[in-house]
């Protein structure tokens, strides 16, 4: 008990206690705002009920999978475009057009959604353009970071093989720092599943889960509105997690002891000693 009130450093609490004290919290936390009463907070029990009311109907998969289609297409292209950005910033005719893009993260939406909204006139691409102007610029000033922190000797050890400056970059900076970049993804896949509500409202006709809050919104429905909201929060931590298992999956050099427990490579033995086993019958 005296750990969990005190600094904890190499002798942390174990996961099974943390989770333990999560639940705990969380009930805590449910049962005072149960019986907190607002107009405009509502009570646990009402979002519930609204959350299973939301789930249950057909429309909720088609915004779903509108939403994940609008993200997926987003993230796939603001990667592509500063994974370019980043690696061409070694070579120093591009170095300043990485700096550049970096900074415009300090940049606001509101006079870009205006500017947007008169020079592309479509509700789709103005979502697409927003989505990347609020991904890009934190995914190169992650990425840089990491590009600078490189230890000189992983670039003289190269050199030393007699790599010329294309395969340094390739062999260094692109495939040495490849979980790196996976790590990145995950992180701006937080910063973009925040923002697509906002820029699905720009265009209500497409659907998508920022749709359904806008309309719970119009109709003082807040039930729902902190139903969706609810929703949201769960899908983004389970996505979270998802990348993390497939960080350590992927790359089991990050975390030797993880990926053996992985519940993936567990999955993946069973079937392959299960495929042994009818092979050899």
């Amino acid at each position: 008990m005296k750990k969990l009130f005190s600094p904890q450093f190499l002798d942390k609490a174990n996961y099974r206690t943390l989770m333990i004290l999560g639940l705990v919290q969380i009930a805590l936390f449910v049962l005072l705002a149960q019986f907190y009463t607002s107009e405009v907070i509502p009570k646990p029990t009402g979002i519930f009920n609204s959350t299973w009311k939301i789930i249950s109907e057909n429309t909720f998969l088609d915004n779903f999978f509108a939403t994940m289609w609008l993200i997926i297409k987003g993230m796939g292209i603001a990667i592509f475009i500063s994974l370019s950005i980043v690696y061409l910033s070694l070579v120093p005719f591009f170095s300043g057009l990485a700096n550049a893009v970096s900074k415009l993260r300090f940049l606001t939406y509101t006079g870009l959604i205006f500017v947007f909204t008169i020079i592309l006139k479509d509700g789709g691409q103005i979502k697409i353009f927003l989505l990347l102007f609020g991904i890009i610029p934190y995914f190169v000033t992650s990425l840089l970071s990491y590009v600078k922190d490189i230890p000189k000797k992983e670039y003289e050890l190269c050199y030393t093989l007699k790599f010329n400056k294309w395969k340094t970059l390739y062999e260094v900076v692109i495939k040495g720092k490849l979980h790196l970049v996976f790590e990145v993804i995950r992180q701006n896949f937080a910063i973009a599943w925040m923002t697509i509500t906002s820029a699905e409202g720009l265009s209500m006709s497409e659907g998508g889960l920022g749709t359904m809050i806008l309309k719970s919104n119009k109709y003082l429905k807040m039930d729902d509105v902190f139903a969706v909201l609810i929703i949201i929060l769960t899908l983004g931590i389970f996505f979270d997690y998802l990348f993390d298992v497939l960080k350590v999956w992927l790359f089991p050099y990050t975390d030797t002891t993880r990926h053996k427990n992985l519940w993936i490579n567990r999955v993946i033995r069973k079937i392959f000693k299960k495929e042994e086993n009818d092979t050899v019958q």
